[in-house]
């Protein structure tokens, strides 16, 4: 049974940092894609970043791309969100996800909001407030 459990959200300061992490059961973390999409109170699923299992390719959405990167930790079956230079609009629920039908994931995917995700977490709260 494929399992997604995410922790490290909370409260942080603009401009501080935070480490999502992501612990997965019922996969191999470094078989399949896996990412992260978030959602902010009333606005729409925004994909964050993906990283591919075929070639560890990562993709990161425009408005986080230089500050966020995602990894993962396959010993550990653990996979990471590290947010650096947070802003006010980066506070949403962020979500760890997995496509367990490809290996391969794209820019284009992570812009379209990573939809195809099959299986996910519950997600954590980030909210970036001073």
């Amino acid at each position: 049974q494929v399992q997604l459990v995410e922790s490290g959200g909370g409260l942080v300061q603009p401009g501080g940092s935070l480490r999502l992490s992501c612990a997965v059961s019922g996969f191999t973390l470094d078989y399949y894609v896996i990412g992260w999409f978030r959602q902010a109170p009333g606005k729409k699923r925004e994909g964050v970043s993906c990283l591919s299992s075929s070639d560890g390719r990562t993709h990161y959405a425009r408005s986080v791309k230089g500050r966020f990167t995602i990894s993962r930790d396959n010993a550990k079956n653990t996979m990471y969100l590290q947010m650096n230079s947070l802003k006010p609009e980066d506070t949403a629920v962020y979500y760890c996800a997995t496509d367990q039908r490809v290996w391969t994931c794209s820019e284009y995917q992570v812009a379209s909001g990573l939809y195809g995700m099959d299986y996910r977490g519950k997600g954590t709260l980030v909210t970036v407030s001073s």
